[in-house]
């Protein structure tokens, strides 16, 4: 088919235009590819963020449950009184109570002098954990008057009582008639622990 001039002049201004939209349909398209592509980044980018700091309120969640956990641990010592310098007149005052609340009839006790076990470095200052050997004798009727004993030793608090070793021997003298007497006698060496935190002292 052949155009004339005429009407090639007048196809002209269409197809330019058709050439115009079709190449604006193509950047139309390229441009939504790349802010599509960006967006599709960015979306990455954000949830990326997102999942750090999922992960640091994690850690920080947990380091608060551990700070807690330990606070608590060092809030019981304390109350204990484990925590700080020896407190031998309240061990004194534990030994008479007991001895009185249990109805010992021989109760004797020497505490030697105190000893460090160890040093643990720490920020700001080390934590140091001493150790004084009580050497006891106690005159019993039967077993249970020792691990009685222990066992309110340990509830009375000022330290941690670790019991080394504890010997039981049987007592040869013969009662007297109408007097309770002890069948047996117990030496026992116990550690009484204390911890001297330096950072709460300063």
């Amino acid at each position: 088919m052949n155009l004339t001039a005429a009407e090639i002049r007048k196809l002209l201004l269409p197809a330019l235009a058709c050439a115009a939209l079709l190449a604006a349909g193509v950047a139309l398209v390229l441009h939504a590819r790349h802010t599509l592509l960006r967006a599709d980044q960015q979306l990455a980018a954000a949830r990326e963020d997102r999942n750090k700091a999922a992960e640091r309120l994690s850690r920080i969640a947990e380091e608060e449950r551990e700070v807690r956990e330990k606070l608590a641990v060092y809030q019981r010592l304390k109350a204990l009184h484990i925590i700080g310098e020896e407190r031998r007149l309240e061990w004194a005052d534990a030994m008479a109570r007991i001895k009185t609340s249990r109805d010992l009839l021989d109760l004797r006790y020497r505490v030697e002098r105190q000893k460090l076990l160890v040093s643990v470095p720490g920020k700001p200052a080390s934590v140091d954990f001493y150790s004084s050997t009580m050497k006891v004798q106690i005159a019993l009727l039967d077993e249970n008057d020792l691990l009685d004993f222990l066992h309110d030793l340990r509830d009375s608090g000022n330290a941690y009582y670790s019991v080394r070793s504890c010997s039981i021997t049987r007592v040869s003298q013969a009662p007297t008639a109408g007097a309770m007497a002890p069948r047996l006698s117990a030496d026992c060496d116990i550690d009484l622990i204390t911890i001297l935190d330096r950072a709460a002292k300063a």
